[in-house]
């Protein structure tokens, strides 16, 4: 399993806005923060702002904020939120399925029963999981606190 770039982006954002959460962040501070693209990171934003996980404000004063408490965002909610698919083989899209063996072969109820149990270890954390002991990323993200 691999996750795009567009979601280890969202993971990030969702952290460090976790670790901020008395206050709006904009995107330049993440951006800076992480050394990514501000063209990228507001695209990911806009993304998760769409899935109810990110609000945000325009303007003066503008910035990002968690919709909802840390605490109550499944990682796993937002990995499926953001991935576009998780067709991980060939087989596991029925239209563009080719492959010869597809009829006899067990490896693609193999690789879902990977894929769920992936998935349900992520669904098992909260992005407050992940922001538990936060000293140690604040120090690293150059955060006061």
């Amino acid at each position: 399993m691999r996750l795009t770039l567009h979601t280890d982006y969202a993971l990030r954002l969702l952290m460090h806005l976790a670790l901020a959460p008395e206050r709006r962040v904009t995107i330049a501070e993440v951006s800076d923060a992480f050394a990514i693209s501000r063209n990228h990171l507001t695209k990911v934003a806009h993304e998760l702002g769409k899935a109810g996980f990110v609000e945000t404000l325009r303007g003066r004063g503008g910035g990002l904020r968690l919709a909802r408490p840390a605490e109550e965002i499944l990682v796993g909610d937002v990995v499926r939120a953001m991935e576009e698919d998780f067709r991980i083989v060939e087989c596991f899209d029925r239209e563009a399925n080719e492959c010869c063996i597809a009829p006899a072969c067990r490896l693609k109820r193999l690789l879902k029963e990977a894929l769920d149990a992936w998935l349900a270890v992520l669904d098992g954390a909260t992005l407050g999981d992940l922001v538990a002991n936060p000293r140690p990323l604040r120090r690293l993200l150059a955060l006061a606190g």
